[in-house]
């Protein structure tokens, strides 16, 4: 399904044991957030199955993200506010229930199977985010069971809700600065073996799973003004320009987001 990656060296595979020790203490927070994402509401009176199109969008889109610590916001001034998904969740039309985040810090795309999946069938979605890949990478997870992983969440949305599903891929990060030990021809081989891997995924269901192109052009989200000061996480600026690649693919699939 995926390339296969090359064993790394001894010192590469410390460098990113060391990496990933980083990572989990700067990303480590509790799943649940009360103060970071916004209270959720009941369901419409009128049920999502059963209602056409156009009398859901007049209530509003229900929408739900899944992911790691950049959907939670680590790095921005204000992550409630600031990560990514919160921006996107600011452009939903008049009506719109309150989003609701369900990304955990360090997650990985197996534990979001149970940590995250339930929950978001339980809101009956119409719009779902899923970004889930780097903590994987990071942890050396060969493709295809990263590829299995993703693909009961992803599977798993497609059979139990009505929803378009929105999978985000890995940006070109050898450029960003937590990376500067890592052999960057591995890394890039590992990327391209993930992104073949959702790509995969995403094609089982086409019409309902759309993928969001994170690598194409990819410069600007791991420039120096788009990483935080730790180095890795996206800042400000850098969520600002990942909101906007998952609006523009949501507004291609008419989903009705305003400017």
């Amino acid at each position: 399904m995926g390339k296969t990656i090359v064993p790394m060296s001894r010192t590469e595979l410390a460098v990113l044991t060391m990496i990933c020790a980083t990572l989990a203490t700067a990303c480590a927070g509790p799943a649940a957030r009360s103060s970071a994402t916004p209270e959720r509401t009941t369901t419409p009176t009128s049920p999502a199955t059963t209602a056409p199109a156009t009398a859901r969008q007049s209530v509003g889109i229900r929408y739900v993200a899944i992911g790691a610590s950049d959907t939670v916001g680590v790095g921005a001034s204000d992550p409630a506010k600031g990560s990514w998904p919160s921006l996107v969740a600011a452009r939903l039309p008049a009506g719109s229930p309150p989003y609701t985040n369900l990304g955990v810090s360090g997650s990985l795309a197996l534990q979001a199977v149970t940590q995250q999946l339930p929950g978001a069938i339980a809101q009956k979605p119409d719009v779902v985010s899923v970004w889930l890949a780097v903590n994987d990478l990071n942890a050396t997870i060969e493709p295809a069971s990263f590829a299995d992983a993703l693909g009961q969440i992803v599977d798993g949305l497609v059979q139990k809700t009505g929803a378009t599903i929105f999978v985000g891929t890995v940006p070109d990060l050898r450029a960003v600065p937590v990376y500067a030990g890592v052999d960057k021809a591995r890394l890039l081989a590992g990327i391209e073996g993930y992104n073949d891997a959702i790509a995969a995924i995403a094609a089982r269901s086409p019409t309902r799973v759309k993928v969001v192109d994170l690598f194409t052009g990819s410069a600007a989200l791991v420039s120096t003004g788009t990483v935080s000061p730790d180095g890795f996480h996206p800042s400000d600026e850098g969520y600002q320009l990942i909101a906007d690649r998952f609006a523009s693919a949501m507004r291609a699939s008419g989903v009705p987001l305003r400017a």
